[in-house]
């Protein structure tokens, strides 16, 4: 190949003539009157291309560097080929062209050192844009997140490409917590608090029917409705799957009273309540991909690194659910460690109170009066006393099978899951007795942001959501974003070179005239 030189005279040119054309604007005697929100869209709209011809002034001083020694590929293969080849990005200040050297040989994918020092991403959207793309599809739906990208940057990205985005941003999800949680085993655990609590449930999610779990699937095609464009009564569309929802946190002690859980539960705004302790480095994510049993787990997983010496007291709050408590009991055979299952106490007032109506009016002071007293030996640790006298009951006053099924299902709950309500004993030792971390998890990380009227999932799109916005509920986003933009730059650069090592690329003397030069040689 014949030497060649291509020379970048003034690369800021461009945008110091913008910018000196935007002051005249601005200092023109038409904008005197403006009022201050129209000379705030003036300055966006105006300023917004300063920004972007500054970025490619910059990129196009940066395309006179060359690399300053052998180029040698993966596959041990020197590239000597030198040509120029132009990359288009899309920024967040407007699409703008990558100048840069292209090394090849015959048969060889061509490399290109530049790509590598500048960390340019697969596509055509700059992280910048991905990291915003990401961040509005994880808040809203993706017909508001492309809305808001075109309003508030100087591009636009397709809404079926900002779908795709969002997936390949979080493909490292699962890496970045594994590396964190050999980090954390191996280093010296931070001063926490002495209760780590995990909590687990359910949350479903409405798919696309070749996405629904198979048993689900098959139910929904044997299913024949009454009525073609409305569901019965006793009906179920089957267009759900189970997004299991996790927790983990440590939190200090608090130790109260069954007396003050009940004045807790009251309404009353004269109560003067206990300051209870902020639960610390919460981690909050879900899956549809994984099974109960692997978000599980995943659970138990994340507790181990952040205890990995079993010092704290581990307490596992669920909602009676036998499959995943019977996934619990398991996981903590497997790691080793003594948990304690506390079943959720508003679970249990819940079944007081549908007990409450077979022997009181609803919505009467008879039946508030009847839980309170109820749900006082509970907390007591009196669950079987209570079970047994409400039959008992039951049976005097004579209440037929039908009235009294809410009376059995209350007492067969409490006598099942009587030993994992021993609130007198949780309620000393300081221990939290309700999921409200996990029930909070379901409803804004799931339902709100995946139950949006009308949206029908597809299982690599809703997952890919739901790891977006548990990142962003854990406060996990920028220490991922810079693990991910890492792991981009070994895929896609450092793994193509020899050893992973990029040459260095260095700019070329100036000629005569102050210009840089690129000189491209054999």
């Amino acid at each position: 190949m014949e030497a060649q030189a291509v020379a970048v005279e003034k690369p800021f040119r461009a945008a110091e003539e913008k910018f000196l054309e935007l002051v005249g604007l601005l200092s023109a005697e038409r904008q005197m009157g403006m009022a201050h929100d129209e000379l705030e869209e003036l300055v966006r709209e105006e300023g917004g291309e300063v920004l972007r011809l500054l970025l490619q002034g910059h990129l196009d001083l940066r395309s006179t560097k060359t690399s300053s020694g052998a180029v040698v590929g993966s596959d041990g293969v020197a590239r000597t080929q030198r040509r120029l080849r132009s990359k288009p990005l899309k920024t967040i200040v407007g699409k703008v062209s990558v100048l840069r050297e292209v090394l090849a040989a015959p048969g060889r994918a061509s490399l290109a050192p530049l790509d590598a020092e500048l960390n340019l991403p697969a596509e055509l959207y700059s992280f910048g844009l991905q990291k915003r793309a990401t961040i509005e599809a994880a808040k809203g739906g993706f017909d508001e997140a492309v809305a808001t990208l075109a309003r508030y940057t100087a591009t636009t990205v397709p809404k079926r490409q900002a779908q795709e985005l969002v997936q390949r941003v979080v493909c490292d999800f699962d890496n970045f917590y594994e590396q964190r949680q050999r980090v954390a085993a191996m280093a010296r655990a931070p001063e926490t608090s002495s209760i780590l609590v995990l909590s687990t449930d359910g949350k479903g999610v409405t798919m696309l029917k070749r996405d629904l779990r198979d048993a689900t699937r098959k139910a929904a095609e044997q299913k024949q409705p009454k009525l073609a464009k409305r569901v019965s009564k006793g009906e179920k569309r089957k267009k759900k799957r189970m997004a299991m929802v996790a927790a983990v946190y440590t939190v200090a002690p608090f130790v109260r009273s069954p007396e003050d859980i009940v004045k807790e539960l009251r309404p009353v705004k004269s109560v003067k309540r206990k300051q209870r302790p902020r639960p610390e480095n919460k981690r909050l994510w879900a899956s549809l991909e994984l099974s109960a049993e692997g978000v599980i787990d995943e659970a138990f997983r994340e507790a181990a690194s952040r205890d990995p010496s079993r010092e704290k007291r581990w307490v596992v709050l669920v909602d009676g659910n036998e499959t995943q408590l019977g996934d619990i009991i398991v996981c903590a055979e497997h790691y080793g460690v003594e948990i304690t299952v506390i079943v959720d106490l508003i679970h249990v007032l819940e079944y007081v109170w549908k007990a409450a109506w077979a022997f009181c009016a609803e919505a009467s002071k008879e039946a508030e009066q009847w839980v309170t007293e109820r749900l006082l030996e509970i907390l007591r640790g009196n669950a079987s006393l209570v079970a047994g006298g409400m039959r008992r009951s039951a049976t005097r006053r004579g209440l037929s099978a039908r009235n009294r099924k809410a009376v059995d299902q209350c007492a067969d709950y409490l006598l099942k899951y009587g030993d994992y309500l021993r609130y007198d004993q949780y309620l000393a030792d300081g221990l939290p007795i309700a999921t409200g971390v996990i029930e909070g998890a379901c409803r804004h990380l799931v339902q709100d942001r995946m139950g949006i009227t009308g949206a029908r999932w597809s299982l690599e799109g809703a997952e890919a959501v739901l790891r977006a916005r548990a990142l962003r509920s854990s406060g996990d986003f920028d220490e991922y974003w810079a693990f991910h933009q890492a792991a981009e730059l070994e895929r896609n650069h450092l793994s193509r070179y020899e050893d992973g090592v990029v040459p260095a690329t260095v700019a070329p003397c100036r000629g005569n005239h102050g210009q840089p030069k690129l000189r491209v040689v054999k």
